[in-house]
């Protein structure tokens, strides 16, 4: 499980799926400081410090990812995350609405930790949050 003071990085432009895992997180009793970046390019910006944000110091114990995100897509990000010698370890999660073939595999080839499809219920995303968050015992 995450330490307490550990953040996550929630990188999703949808506003109802941003509440949908705060609800699950809450649900699952978690926490943790969450950053929220609408796009792929707001979450370097966060990552990095820069553009307006402030750089999240320590860096997040875990990134969720949309890979459907408007800018940049969630796999160019991977793409510019694991080209950094400095985020290039970071932890991700795909949590995205994709369910193609080539979209895990591209995911894939850039390391992430899982590859999550959004399920359609409360009850199913609580228990997929509740899965991930497992990852971390």
């Amino acid at each position: 499980m995450l330490n307490r003071d550990e953040t996550i990085l929630l990188i999703e432009d949808d506003r109802v799926d941003i509440m949908t895992v705060q609800r699950a997180l809450k649900k699952n009793k978690i926490s943790n400081p969450l950053h929220i970046a609408r796009t792929g390019l707001e979450a370097l910006s966060m990552l990095r410090g820069g553009d307006g944000f402030e750089k999240i110091s320590p860096p997040p114990a875990l990134i969720l990812l949309d890979l459907n995100l408007p800018k940049m897509s969630g796999i160019e990000f991977l793409r510019e995350l694991r080209g950094d010698p400095e985020l290039n370890e970071l932890h991700i999660i795909v949590l995205t609405s994709s369910n193609e073939p080539k979209d895990r595999a591209a995911a894939f080839e850039y390391d992430v930790d899982d590859y999550i499809v959004k399920p359609h219920s409360f009850d199913e995303f609580t228990r997929a949050m509740a899965t991930i968050l497992a990852l971390w015992d």
